[in-house]
């Protein structure tokens, strides 16, 4: 099975660098990534894709694997080179050694995910909670933790805004409002707030906070800095269901981003090449203030 793999993903490889197709193993997946990069006058000039095989599960004739894809882009843009990750799972079915079906498996839904309303993450008044945020802690944790989970926090199926609610911690914003679940933000061993973990609810509060963790809407994401954060309504429907943190910038000054869920590092800000993307996509911009 492993063997069968690596076939294939030598076989996509190609396809991120050259205009070359097979009908065959044809991946979509290089199309949008070279499009979204060919709009900011990017390419990528070379690519690695790993993978590691989760479950196997085989039936008479067909062998049915569910495996995570680490691919691995050394993007050019203006003279400039950095390097963008990301993991992917992934479900293939192979019949007598034959590929019949690959397709990304799209992560579910957060559990609380409409309890992101203003009603379900109150801003109580309180102490102001005076901090000093440390951007370059917030990102290197970030960094450290992009394909990984600090054993030090619970960790979720849908772990994207977990994972940021991380890095704002470690770049010194304060918790406040336990016990009570809508109010504030905050992680307790087995217990935490609406705004720590579901996508919508953090965006509701960054949007809402006067003290601890606050933030500032800016109107474009070329005003953002290192540490502050991007929210994403993917289907333009008002409730928002992803997060990324803003750790670096390529040539043109835009956010390259990190993310958990969607696991990846330095990823383009719009996510245009996302499976999860549609035309109706919405973002909310928040610099982290200091209070």
């Amino acid at each position: 099975m492993f063997e069968l793999l690596q076939d294939l993903f030598e076989k996509r490889v190609d396809q991120f660098v050259t205009d070359k197709r097979s009908h065959r193993v044809f991946f979509p997946k290089a199309e949008k990534k070279q499009a979204a990069l060919a709009k900011r006058s990017a390419e990528i000039v070379k690519v690695k894709a790993t993978g590691k095989i989760i479950e196997e599960v085989p039936e008479e004739e067909f062998q049915t694997v569910k495996y995570l894809a680490h691919y691995q882009y050394l993007i050019k843009q203006k003279g400039i080179l950095y390097l963008e990750e990301e993991m992917e799972e992934r479900l293939a079915k192979f019949y007598k050694g034959a590929l019949v079906m690959d397709e990304e498996r799209i992560p579910k839904e957060d559990v609380y995910s409409h309890q992101g309303t203003i009603e379900a993450v109150t801003d109580e008044p309180d102490e102001r909670l005076s901090y000093q945020y440390d951007r370059l802690k917030a990102v290197q944790y970030a960094e450290r933790w992009w394909n990984s989970y600090n054993p030090a926090y619970k960790k979720f199926e849908v772990d994207c805004t977990n994972f940021i609610s991380q890095c704002l911690h470690t770049g010194g914003a304060p918790m406040r409002g336990y016990p009570n679940r809508g109010t504030g933000w905050w992680l307790q061993s087995s217990n935490w707030s609406y705004s720590w973990a579901v996508a919508n609810s953090l965006r509701v509060y960054l949007g809402n906070s006067k003290a601890g963790l606050r933030a500032r809407e800016v109107s474009s994401p070329d005003q953002l800095l290192l540490g502050d954060v991007i929210c994403y309504d993917f289907e333009g429907d008002g409730r928002y269901n992803h997060n990324t943190i803003v750790t670096g910038k390529d040539a043109n000054g835009m956010p390259l981003v990190n993310a958990h869920t969607y696991n990846s590092r330095k990823r383009y800000w719009a996510y245009e090449d996302s499976s999860a993307y549609t035309p109706n996509i919405k973002y909310k911009f928040f610099s982290i203030t200091d209070s």
